[in-house]
């Protein structure tokens, strides 16, 4: 009877020279396994017709005739080598002599996992046998796709070390195998368990993630510091850090290709990072600390907080060390709620299951589209190209329709956007780089963007990989299972992106090109349909257009977004179809109604802002890009930016409100909202021809400052919050965050401007 599995990590080790695939997997008995694959060679592709000129600089490789061809229909052969390693090389060795190596740069593990149709989850038949800590061993066994989602063992842990990292004081366990607390003291402690020193904590750690056997681990910011800093301490105390299900060291690595974000390697367990799971996940937070995330998503807050947290645990650890074995726990705790809370572990579990990449990779959306992208292109008989950056140059992809804006104060303004349009429009004028025709004979039989890019008719791998995945989306939404509906949307708008990236290998700004100014086109054709119909677009954005149905009530503007919703959706289906010669995949919805809506001027402009409004949903605020939503604005501009909103769209008077704001201001009743928070994006020293505030108040925070600066406006210029020399400058706040807000807003409503409505002097004209 096969057994169940799901690929934690897909990697090779060589054995005698020779590369075998190993694939450590969690099984449905609740075992981990590794299947070893002994078979499978590393290979890639040549063009038929270089293949003499292969032969004479690869060194007697096996080179054979295959039944596939490149995009451009040219036979291929494949070259089998002896290892992965080898390949970069080789393929140097070949473009050198101008022989292009085809598909040479698939990851060995990858490319066994593609050709034999697997992704996430697998059968695996034949018999095993037992290694302590790894598992079952199947060596060379059957193996099948299968469906099946797994439940996996989930640990979380928290590390505390002194102000300066150097000295380890407690590590925290949650999740799989119970909640723990290890700590190097001399005495007993509540709430933990007393080890003598650092070598033992970290042993004593080591020790318990292999007893508990989890499958992930987790934590937050967890590999740049947790991991980071026990890989650091490890090797001062000469401790191996064996956390994977082999006796193996970790590595971190960056991975410059895909993300930012740095990962733990461990063979057959993965780490996942609460902190780049929630920021990758469109969860929009004030700022990405632990504690925040905790505040807005479970309406908990750790244990210890404010701005001298760092000197607060180390005095708990030498005062009071119950205190901080709690305050240890509760933050591995948090971690594992929130990713409760949002299911980012069974959504990169389902991400993984639908494109077959590891869990911490899923986020790569260009490995992730490459991956089904090869699957459905050997299916085709094709072979598909390495990835060239160089042939990024001086390529330009133009971006999405942003219509002018019309400023003002609006009521019942309707919003309709097109479903998934990217996919939509690469399904209607089936956009691919495989249907791609440079130059078709004027007589062929191809589809013509608005572009002028053409597209032969046979169905193209992106189309058929927007119609399967929206049909899947359709199906999980049906049965209620947001998970895997969220997954497969997010596949699909990453669609576009491969088109436009050199780090890609179907990099095409021809194609990319034929997508986004087919949207630019279908967005004009939908305006021009609603202004037919005597109504008035105020505003659009690459898929959305805001319309002005002068309705009276909220009730009439509904009832005229549903009956125009349809026309508007056949006006432009049936311009699509009558000149483009194919059937329309586009779907547009009738999103929202804002009972009130206001579309700001661009400052120091009378034009109207673009991608910056704010509008009342039912009795809810719904703010883009205005300061409310900006990080980078003081929390008291955002409450007044809010709360002037909302008296403005139920139209409450709103001067007694302005003057009792700046009063309030002025008299130190919001100090405690007064912070800015700003990233310092590289070295202070850098900072040479201007020094911005943050900048200035993170010189003054001093040696071992985080990269978020919180900072005050103070009499004394910007100052680091908790490290203030002088009083907040008040005045600043007024003038440089409450004016620009009130200023913006005040023109569309009957009253006094900001100057006279908080008793400002004015400069008399002197003609």
């Amino acid at each position: 009877m096969p057994e169940l599995g799901f690929v934690l990590t897909p990697t090779y080790r060589l054995a005698a020279g020779r590369p075998q695939v190993h694939l450590h997997v969690a099984l449905a008995s609740g075992e981990p396994a590794l299947v070893i694959a002994t078979r499978f060679r590393p290979y890639f592709f040549v063009r038929a017709r270089d293949v003499d000129r292969a032969r004479q600089l690869l060194d007697g490789r096996a080179i054979a005739e295959v039944a596939l061809r490149t995009f451009d229909g040219e036979p291929v052969a494949r070259v089998e080598v002896g290892a992965p390693a080898d390949v970069p090389e080789l393929r140097r060795r070949l473009a050198a002599s101008g022989v292009e190596a085809l598909e040479a740069d698939v990851r060995f593990a990858y490319r066994f996992l593609v050709d034999h149709g697997l992704r996430g989850a697998l059968a695996i038949d034949g018999p095993f046998e037992q290694r302590p800590g790894v598992g079952r061993i199947y060596r060379d066994p059957v193996l099948a796709p299968a469906d099946w989602t797994p439940t996996l063992r989930v640990l979380s842990f928290d590390l505390e070390t002194s102000p300066d990292g150097e000295q380890l004081y407690s590590i925290a366990t949650a999740g799989a195998g119970g909640d723990r607390v290890l700590m190097v003291a001399s005495r007993p402690v509540d709430g933990a368990e007393v080890v003598p020193d650092a070598r033992t904590l970290l042993e004593r750690f080591v020790a318990h993630v292999r007893t508990v056997d989890p499958d992930v681990l987790t934590g937050w910011n967890v590999v740049e510091f947790d991991m980071a800093t026990l890989q650091r301490h490890a090797r001062r105390a000469g401790v191996r850090l064996t956390l994977g299900r082999t006796d193996e060291d970790f590595t971190i690595q960056r991975d410059l290709g895909f993300t930012r974000e740095p990962r733990a390697i461990l063979t057959g367990r993965m780490v996942l990072d609460g902190l780049a799971l929630v920021r990758s996940s469109y969860i929009r937070l004030d700022d990405y600390r632990l504690e925040t995330a905790a505040q807005t998503l479970l309406g908990r807050t750790k244990l210890i907080t404010g701005a001298h947290r760092g000197r607060a645990i180390a005095a708990a650890y030498r005062d009071d060390p119950a205190r901080l074995a709690a305050y240890n726990l509760v933050d591995a705790q948090l971690v594992l709620e929130i990713l409760d809370r949002t299911k980012l572990v069974e959504l990169a579990v389902q991400r993984s299951l639908m494109t077959g990449m590891q869990l911490d990779r899923v986020s790569a959306q260009i490995a992730a589209v490459d991956s089904l992208y090869l699957r459905e292109l050997r299916g085709r008989g094709r072979v598909a190209p390495s990835v060239d950056v160089e042939r990024a140059s001086g390529a330009e992809i133009v971006g999405g329709l942003v219509l002018e804006s019309t400023p003002g104060l609006y009521r019942n303004v309707l919003v309709f956007d097109f479903t998934s349009l990217y996919p939509s429009l690469i399904r209607t004028f089936n956009i691919d780089p495989l249907t791609h025709a440079p130059a078709p004979a004027p007589d062929a039989d191809v589809i013509r963007t608005p572009s002028g890019a053409a597209f032969r008719r046979e169905e193209g791998v992106l189309a058929a990989l927007v119609g399967r995945l929206a049909a899947e989306r359709a199906q999980a939404r049906a049965a209620g299972d947001a998970i895997a509906a969220q997954a497969t949307k997010i596949l699909m708008n990453s669609l576009f992106g491969v088109l436009g990236s050199p780090a890609s290998r179907l990099f095409s700004p021809a194609v990319a090109n034929a997508i986004t100014l087919a949207g630019q086109h279908v967005i004009r054709l939908a305006a021009e349909a609603v202004e037919r119909r005597g109504h008035r677009v105020i505003y659009g954005d690459t898929d959305s257009l805001f319309v002005d149905v002068g309705a009276a009530s909220e009730a009439d503007a509904r009832a005229v977004g549903e009956r125009l919703r349809a026309e508007v959706e056949r006006d432009v289906a049936d311009a699509v179809e009558r000149t483009f010669r194919c059937r329309s995949h586009l779907v547009l919805a009738f999103q929202k109604v804002y009972r009130r809506f206001v579309m700001p001027e661009v400052r120091g402009a009378a034009s109207g802002s673009k991608k910056r409004y704010a509008g009342l949903v039912g009795d809810e605020l719904d703010i883009v890009g205005l300061e409310a939503v900006r990080r980078d604005w003081s929390p008291v501009a955002r409450r007044f930016q809010r709360e002037l909103l909302a008296r403005i769209f139920r139209d409450e008077p709103i001067d007694d409100f302005v003057r009792t704001f700046v009063a309030d201001l002025r008299a130190g009743r919001f100090d405690d909202e007064l912070a800015y928070r700003k990233a310092v994006r590289k070295s202070l020293a850098d900072y040479t021809k201007t020094t911005p505030p943050h900048v200035k108040a993170a010189r003054k925070a001093g040696a071992g400052g985080e990269r978020l600066v919180r900072y005050l406006m103070t009499r004394a210029g910007p100052e680091p919050v908790g490290r203030t020399t002088a009083p907040p400058d008040h005045e600043h706040y007024v003038e440089h965050q409450l004016r620009p807000i009130a200023e913006a807003l005040l023109r569309f409503v009957p009253g006094d401007d900001f100057d006279t409505l908080i008793g400002a002097k004015k400069q008399l004209s002197l003609f």
